[in-house]
C-alpha cells in the first residue's frame, strides 16, 4: 500500500504516525486495497490535516476495511462506536460505577469510546452513523468541529481533545432504520465515496484475505462479482447481493465444499425476495 502512494503522501503519513503507549491492540490490521489510489491519498490528507472523513457507500464495499487501514498506516489505535436506535449519552461517552478505594465505596466514572480517543489523541471510528437517533449526535457536535471539545455531562468536565484525535464514520444511505445527517453534521466531515472493489484490486483481495488459491475459481469469483454489482445498478438485485464481504466469505467456504453451495450460504440466503434469491443463483449456475 505505502509504495503505490506519491512519495509527498508517504511523507506525510509517515511524519504523523504515532508510537502509542498504551492501546496497541486497538491498533487494527490493514487489507484495504481501493479501487483508485486517490481515495486513500485523500483520505490520508484529509485526517494528517485533522479533518473528519466520512466513508459512504453501498453494503459490503470495505468501509470499516477502510478505516482500520487508516488505522494500521498511521499506527493509530482506534476506538469504536456502532449506531443503532438505542445509542445513548453512556454508549458514546461512558458511565458511572461503584468502586472500592482504600476499603471505601467511591463513585467512580469509566471512560467510553468518545472519551477515550479524545484523551488519548486516537481515532474515533463511528459506524453507521445514520442510525443513531437524531437528538444523540448533537451529543458530540462540540468533538467534531473546531473546538475539539465536549462537557462530560456526568462529571462536568471540560474536556479538549489531545493531538491526533480523529472521527473516521461510515454510512450506509437508504436502509431500513436510517435517518439522513442532517446540514449541519455532515458539514463536520469530508466525504469520501467507497465504491465496490473490482477487477485486478478484487482478486489480489481474494488471494490475500480468503484460504482460496485456486486461480480459475479466483477469476470466476471476481466476474460473479462484476455480474452482481452491474445487477444491482440496474435495480435486479439489492445491494446486499453484491456485498465484497459475503463474496469473501463464499471464497474461503468454496474451499471445502461445492462454490454454488458456498455462494448459497453466504450470499443468497441473505437475500429477502426469492426474485433476488433465483437470480444470483442463476449467475452462480452460468460460472460453476
Amino acid at each position: 500500500m505505502i509504495n503505490r502512494l506519491p512519495l509527498e503522501i508517504a511523507n506525510i503519513l509517515q511524519a504523523n504516525k504515532k508510537n502509542p503507549a498504551q492501546f496497541e491492540e486497538l491498533i487494527r490490521s490493514g487489507g484495504y486495497l481501493p479501487p483508485e489510489i486517490e481515495l486513500m491519498v485523500d483520505a490520508i490528507t484529509a485526517l494528517s490535516m485533522g479533518k473528519n472523513i466520512l466513508l459512504k457507500g453501498p453494503t459490503g464495499a470495505g468501509k470499516t476495511k477502510f478505516a482500520e487501514t487508516l488505522s494500521n498506516l498511521f499506527n493509530q489505535p482506534m476506538f469504536s462506536v456502532n449506531c443503532s436506535v438505542d445509542l445513548d449519552a453512556e454508549s458514546l461517552l461512558g458511565f458511572k460505577t461503584l468502586a472500592y478505594k482504600d476499603e471505601k465505596q467511591v463513585i467512580e466514572f469509566v471512560p467510553g469510546p468518545v472519551i477515550n480517543s479524545m484523551t488519548h489523541g486516537h481515532f474515533l471510528y463511528i459506524d453507521e452513523i445514520n442510525m443513531a437517533k437524531p437528538e444523540t449526535l448533537p451529543l458530540i457536535n462540540g468533538v467534531l468541529d473546531y473546538r475539539r471539545t465536549i462537557t462530560n455531562p456526568f462529571t462536568n468536565e471540560v474536556i479538549t481533545a489531545k493531538d491526533g484525535f480523529n472521527v473516521i464514520a461510515a454510512i450506509n444511505e437508504g436502509y431500513v432504520g436510517t435517518v439522513p445527517l442532517n446540514e449541519a453534521l455532515k458539514n463536520r466531515f469530508v466525504v469520501i465515496e467507497v465504491p465496490y472493489i473490482e477487477g485486478e484490486q478484487l482478486k489480489q483481495l481474494i488471494e490475500t484475505n480468503t484460504k482460496l488459491k485456486d486461480p480459475r475459481n479466483i477469476e470466476l469469483f471476481v466476474k460473479l462479482s462484476s455480474d452482481l454489482i452491474n445487477a444491482v445498478n440496474q435495480g435486479k438485485v439489492a445491494e446486499d447481493a453484491a456485498s465484497i464481504r459475503a463474496l469473501l466469505d463464499a471464497c474461503d467456504l468454496s474451499v471445502l465444499i461445492p462454490p454454488k453451495r458456498a455462494i448459497l450460504r453466504s450470499v443468497v440466503d441473505k437475500l429477502d425476495e426469492e426474485r433476488e434469491r433465483e437470480f444470483v443463483k442463476n449467475l452462480a449456475d452460468t460460472l460453476f
